[in-house]
Formats: C-alpha cells, sequence, structure tokens
C-alpha cells in the first residue's frame, strides 16, 4: 500500500525571501482576521403569536365607559 500524496502547501512565498517571524506574522493576522470568536447570538424576534406580554391586562381606569374600554386591547 502505498502512502498517500502530500498536500500542496496552504501558503507558498513566490517572490522574495520570507523568513519564518514574518510568514508567522502574516499568518497571525490573517488568522486573526478571520472572527473565529463567537459572535453574540442574534436575539430571536418576537411573535405576536407567542408574545407573553399579550396575556398582562393593561390598568383599568375608573370613569364613564371603563368597562368597555377594558375589553379592547391599546
Amino acid at each position: 500500500m502505498t502512502p498517500p500524496a502530500p498536500k500542496p502547501p496552504v501558503l507558498q512565498v513566490i517572490r522574495g525571501d520570507a523568513t519564518a517571524e514574518e510568514i508567522a506574522a502574516l499568518l497571525a493576522v490573517i488568522t486573526a482576521g478571520r472572527g473565529d470568536a463567537d459572535p453574540e447570538p442574534a436575539r430571536p424576534s418576537v411573535n405576536a403569536w407567542t408574545d407573553r406580554a399579550a396575556l398582562l391586562r393593561v390598568p383599568v381606569h375608573p370613569g364613564p365607559g371603563a368597562w368597555t374600554a377594558s375589553a379592547w386591547p391599546r
């Protein structure tokens, strides 16, 4: 059984003579810009069907016609 063929290099210096430190600095900048940090999770949108605030009553103010106004949402 023959060993698998080697993978091509991810980074290749085509022109110039880069040192190992320069290549390491370049890779550090590239990987830092990728944004691998966990972004803040997106807040779920509030659906009118599942909104628990709809279960709360609005305060009833006494006065003429207050009993009919208490039944209508504001």
